[in-house]
């Protein structure tokens, strides 16, 4: 993406349960930005006959789909927390196709915007929950962590997903330590607490950004 573009683009990362989709969220609504998700990217890239389709059959053949040719989802999952020679292919496979997605949908409104002649300036929250582990941190002007205590993401990974405690630990581990991430950040958001606790946080935050 252009200089000028990067400038208006903050990311929004995280781990499993520290609430990156709620803070992005609110940030849009309350920035007057565009949202823009990696996991909801790749799940479209995904969708039968996408080109993440075409390349997960490509690598893999056969073996994560469905009768009805679409991806067998919880099997892919299951094994991405266990195997991490595979979860380290597919993500070489589709990180790629999603960072071209997302450069490209930012071009594309800036795009827009220029040819609207709208002097305000286009603004993007991108929710990328891999950032750090992809190596994407230069894509984008601002990073922003959203963090919340080891128990709290447990217990809401639990819930969300309807798994084990040991389940939750074992697919947490997968991912870059949250306290790490924090000590990278630009801005870090703590989620722990109550829910308008936390938007108070994004308020200043967005005072911070535009």
């Amino acid at each position: 993406m252009t200089q000028q573009a990067q400038r208006s683009v903050v990311a929004i990362t995280g781990g499993m349960g520290s609430g990156k989709s709620s803070v992005a969220a609110y940030l849009c609504e309350i920035g007057g930005a565009m949202g823009l998700s990696a996991d909801t990217l790749c799940r479209q890239l995904l969708e039968p006959e996408a080109v993440g389709w075409l390349a997960v059959r490509k690598a893999f053949g056969e073996k994560f789909f469905l009768a009805d040719r679409r991806i067998d989802r919880p099997l892919l999952r299951k094994i991405l927390f266990e195997d991490h020679a595979f979860r380290r292919e597919l993500n070489t496979l589709l990180h790629p196709l999603v960072r071209n997605e997302i450069t490209d949908r930012i071009a594309t409104e800036v795009e827009h915007f220029a040819e609207a002649k709208i002097q305000s300036q286009a603004r993007f929250v991108v929710e990328v929950p891999l950032l750090y582990e992809a190596h994407w941190e230069q894509d984008f002007s601002q990073i922003v962590v959203a963090y919340a205590d080891e128990k709290a993401c447990q217990r809401r990974i639990m819930l969300r997903d309807g798994i084990s405690e040991a389940e939750a630990e074992k697919a947490m581990a997968t991912q870059m330590s949250l306290s790490d991430k924090a000590r990278l950040a630009d801005h870090v958001i703590d989620n722990s607490g109550a829910w308008p606790e936390t938007c108070l946080q994004i308020v200043h935050l967005r005072n911070l950004l535009w």
